[in-house]
C-alpha cells in the first residue's frame, strides 16, 4: 500500500533525506509547514490525513491516519494549497508529472549538472521552493537549502556555495543583487519592475508544479490557449493528477476531458507574441462599465516615491458598481501620499477610469509565505 507520509522538518539536509527515504520506500510525502501554528497544524493535518508523520529520518515515521486511503502507484507528492477559497487542497503530483517538469525548466535554462548548483531558501511546503529541491533531486543536479531566506546567506552563495541557480520571490529579491547568479527564478507574485536579464519571470500554479511559462514564453511541453473570454487554460505531461478529495476516497482531475486546466487566470498575447496575464478572473474590477486590472494600478501607484508597497482592490459602489480602492503602505508614516497625489500619478500612466477613488494608508500588507497580496484580507 502506497502511504502518505509527512515531513515535519525545517529545511535542511534532514529534510532531504526523508524525501529520499519516503520515495525510496514506495512512498508520497506531504511537506508540512512547520510555520503553522499548532491548531492551523492540527486542522492542516486533520484535513489531509496522512498515514504517518516523519519527524526524524533517524527513526520510523509515526502513525496518524492509517484508515486513510492509500495513494496511486506513481503518485510522488501532495501539495497543499489554499487556492483562492482558503480550504486547503490536496495537490496530487506524480513522480512522471515532477520529472517532465524538471526537464522542461532545466532545458529553458540550460542547466548542467556538471557545472550548476541550485540554492533553495523558499518554503518547502510551497512548490516556489519544493520544486528546486525535486528538481536537483530527480536531475542529480547539485544542491544546498536553506532554512530560509536570509539576504546576506544568499547573497554571498555564489562565492561561499558555488551557486548558479536560485528560485526568489519579488520581495527577496529586492535585498539582493542577482549579478553574480547565473539565473534567478522569480516567482510568487506580480512584479512590473525592470530586471536584469539573468531574472526571468515565471508564470504557474500548484497544479502545475511551479511556472511553466517563463518570461511570456511556455516551457518545452507545455501549452497554452486563450478563450474567448481571455481565461488562461494550460496543458502538458507537468501538470498534477487531481485533487484529492476531503473524504480521501475520491480524486478529481485538475484538467478537463481535453487535458486542459482552467486557472482562474486571465491573459492575453503581447504583439511579440509572449503571454500577459492580467490576473485572477475574480479579481478584475468593472468601475463604470470599465476593467480594471488591479495589478496595472499596482505598478502604477508602486512607482511612486512615497510609496513603499501597495495592493489594489475593488469594493461596491452605489453609482459606479464597483470604485477602485488603493492600500497604501507608505515610506514615511507621518508622510503618506494624498488620494488625489495617487490619482493623478495613476492617470499620467493608465486611464482616467483606473484611478483610484478611495485611499487607505497601512503599515503592511497581508502576504502568503510566497510573497503573493491575499485580497481576501485587504480592509
Amino acid at each position: 500500500m502506497r502511504e502518505l507520509v509527512a515531513i515535519d522538518l525545517a529545511a535542511g539536509p534532514a529534510f532531504i533525506t526523508a524525501l529520499r527515504q519516503i520515495w525510496d520506500h514506495g512512498d508520497t510525502a506531504f511537506p508540512l509547514d512547520q510555520r503553522l501554528p499548532v491548531p492551523a497544524r492540527t486542522a492542516l493535518l486533520d484535513a489531509i490525513r496522512p498515514h504517518r508523520l516523519l519527524a526524524d529520518p533517524a527513526t520510523p515515521p509515526t502513525a496518524l491516519h492509517l484508515d486513510a486511503p492509500p495513494l496511486a502507484d506513481g503518485d510522488a507528492l501532495v501539495v497543499a494549497s489554499s487556492g483562492t477559497s482558503g480550504a486547503p487542497k490536496a495537490v496530487v503530483h506524480t513522480h512522471a508529472a515532477l520529472a517532465a517538469h524538471a526537464a522542461a525548466v532545466h532545458a529553458r535554462l540550460g542547466v548542467d549538472p556538471a557545472t550548476d548548483r541550485w540554492l533553495a531558501c523558499l518554503p518547502l511546503a510551497h512548490v516556489g521552493g519544493l520544486g528546486v529541491v525535486v528538481r536537483a533531486l530527480i536531475t542529480d543536479t547539485p544542491l544546498d537549502v536553506l532554512d530560509g531566506f536570509h539576504a546576506d546567506v544568499v547573497a554571498d552563495a555564489p562565492t561561499e556555495l558555488g551557486t548558479t541557480l536560485v528560485s526568489l520571490v519579488p520581495t527577496a529579491l529586492d535585498r539582493l543583487d542577482p549579478a553574480p547568479f547565473r539565473w534567478v527564478v522569480l516567482g510568487g507574485s506580480g512584479d512590473d519592475r525592470a530586471r536584469p536579464a539573468n531574472v526571468v519571470h515565471t508564470y504557474g500554479l500548484t497544479e502545475t508544479g511551479g511556472g511553466v511559462v517563463y518570461d511570456g514564453t511556455p516551457l518545452p511541453g507545455c501549452e497554452v490557449h486563450i478563450d474567448g473570454s481571455d481565461h488562461i487554460a494550460l496543458r502538458g505531461p507537468m501538470l498534477a493528477r487531481g485533487v484529492r478529495q476531503p473524504d480521501q476516497e475520491s480524486l478529481t482531475a485538475v484538467v478537463d476531458e481535453q487535458g486542459w486546466l482552467r486557472t482562474g487566470d486571465l491573459g492575453s498575447w503581447a504583439d511579440d507574441g509572449r503571454l500577459e496575464v492580467h490576473g485572477r478572473a475574480d479579481d478584475l474590477i468593472v468601475t463604470g462599465a470599465e476593467n480594471v486590472w488591479p495589478t496595472a494600478v499596482e505598478a502604477a501607484i508602486g512607482s511612486m516615491a512615497s510609496v513603499r508597497e501597495v495592493a489594489v482592490m475593488g469594493r461596491p459602489d452605489p453609482e459606479w458598481g464597483e470604485r477602485v480602492v488603493a492600500v497604501v503602505v507608505p515610506v514615511e508614516a507621518d508622510r503618506p501620499p494624498s488620494l488625489d497625489e495617487v490619482r493623478d500619478h495613476v492617470r499620467a500612466h493608465l486611464p482616467a477610469y483606473a484611478a483610484p477613488r478611495e485611499l487607505v494608508l497601512t503599515d503592511a500588507l497581508p502576504r502568503s509565505a510566497l510573497g503573493k497580496i491575499r485580497r481576501a484580507d485587504l480592509s
